[in-house]
This record gives C-alpha cells, structure tokens and sequence, in this order.
C-alpha cells in the first residue's frame, strides 16, 4: 500500500494521528521505530537543521524538496510536510505540489501568510486576502496526481484577524477543496473546542512544544474533535539541549564520559542504522 493511500486510511479510520516533527533522517528513523504511524516534516526544524536560520521563509522550495525526499527514503510510514506559503502564485503552488508528491510526501501543508512567512507561533505574522489563498488550494487539488494525496490547508488568521475570521478562513478552504484544516495558534481550550464545533472537515492541532498554544494530549484533543496532531519542534528541542550539554561538559572537562549514560549506544545506534542488513548485504556479493 502507498503512503498516500495509508494516511488516507488513517484519516478515514477511528483514532487520532499523532505525527512527531522530523528535522532530518536520523530523527524520522527514531520517530518510526518508537511505532508512531505518521511523521511530520517541520519546516522550522529544516531551517534550523540544513541552514542554521530560524523559520522566516530563507529556505528555497529545492532544498525543501531534497530534505524531503531522503526523509521519505528513510521511513516507511507516511510523511506529512510543510510547504510554508507554496512559494508563489498558484502556478507555483500546482508545482510546488506535484514535486512534493514526487519526493514521496502523503501530505502537503500550506499556509495563508505573506511571503516571507514566519513561524506560526511569531509575533508579526500577516496573511493574503482570503479569496487569494481559496485559489492556491483550488490549484493544488487540481495538480495533484495521486487522488490519495492530503492537502492540509492552514490558516495565520487568528493572530491577525482573531477566532472568527480563521474560522471562517477554514470553512472557505475547506469548500475549496482542502482535506484537512489547520487553524494555527488557538489561545485557549474554548479555541479548540469553538473551531471544531464550527468546522467539517478533519482538523489538525498543532502541539508546538513551548508555543502559544495550550499543551493538550492527543486523547483531549480527540475528544474535542481533531482528527491529527503534531508536535512539530520537541525532537529539535530535546537534540538542541542533549547536544548543548555535551558540547558544555567537553569543553569543561576534556571528557564527557560522565554523560555515558545519558547517550545512545554504540552497537544501539548502529542498530538504529540498520546496519546488521548492510553487512548482510555486503557479504552476500563479496
């Protein structure tokens, strides 16, 4: 079964979708061996890991596409990406998805900010008029090839306009063709709630570790009526701070063997590696 047709599955099917953020191969490998069955591909963690840059638009659609690419070699469950503002037009949009579902993505999520955009949880976030985002979502239905392929349309409205013009962004795009909804940054629990009282379409939450909005488990936001959830920076985070320290305690010590035990293995992280199936490989042509 292809990607596309499992996360469809899944959005189909009874349960949340809980999708961890991936920044790098290394990280979706984890994420899929810790059972989850979807992973999200952050443009946040991309920018920080690939360029070193916060998220305010700097990376190129050509070094989103290749780092989402050699995710969706790595993994064999689906990946759901980020595409920021589509980088363009609704020409650029209709590319934008078709390289996206060449990379091997089951989702693509795209977003009603101006261009440069920023992280959705920034202050300073603007958004294009309504009319001219329902037109890039009408475009990436269109140029979609796979009808398996989820467009997940997010709207920055709240931040700028407030609860209600958001959601009423999510209910336009939703009539434009969109499968699954993301109002980005709820303030509080009766957000949430208001949201999917006054939405169809399957919703996602977004969980961004230390953000603005509040922290609730996958079990309550189902409840409330969210069919998806994502934690999109809390693999980053906990990488950034376990690097940090041990960068800290080498240059203190000269040494960071007292941390042993706060690290993967040696034989563990080669099994992660997968490189038991490597050796196996090598020999059975040597």
């Amino acid at each position: 079964m292809k990607n596309t047709q499992k996360l469809k599955k899944l959005l189909e099917s009874p349960g949340i979708i809980m999708a961890p953020g991936a920044y790098d191969c290394l990280s979706a490998k984890i994420i899929q061996q810790a059972g989850f069955n979807a992973v999200y591909v952050t443009g946040y963690g991309l920018s920080a890991s690939y360029i070193g840059e916060p998220d305010v638009g700097l990376m190129s659609l050509k070094e989103m596409v290749d780092n989402i690419s050699r995710i969706c070699d790595a993994v064999d469950i689906p990946v759901i990406a980020d595409a920021d503002t589509g980088y363009g037009s609704p020409l650029n949009v209709a590319r934008t998805v078709r390289l996206y579902e060449k990379a091997g993505a089951a989702a693509i999520q795209l977003e009603d900010q101006e261009f440069p955009k920023r992280c959705g949880h920034m202050e300073g976030k603007r958004v294009i008029e309504a009319g001219e985002f329902v037109n890039k979502i009408r475009a990436a239905v269109d140029a979609r090839h796979d009808p398996d392929f989820l467009i997940i349309a997010r709207t920055d409205a709240r931040a700028v306009f407030g609860l209600d013009e958001a959601i009423h962004r999510g209910q336009l795009y939703a009539d434009a063709g969109a499968d699954v909804i993301f109002v980005e940054a709820p303030l509080s629990v009766k957000e949430f709630q208001k949201i999917a009282e006054s939405i169809d379409t399957p919703l996602l939450a977004n969980m961004a570790e230390g953000a603005k909005s509040p922290m609730l488990s996958a079990d309550e936001l189902e409840k409330i009526g969210y069919k998806i959830v994502i934690y999109p920076v809390g693999t980053l985070f906990a990488a950034a701070h376990a690097i940090k320290q041990v960068a800290l305690e080498i240059k203190r010590k000269g040494t960071d063997k007292g941390l042993l035990m706060k690290m993967e293995t040696f034989s563990g992280f080669n099994e992660l590696m997968g490189l038991k199936k490597h050796l196996e490989f090598s020999e059975k042509f040597s």
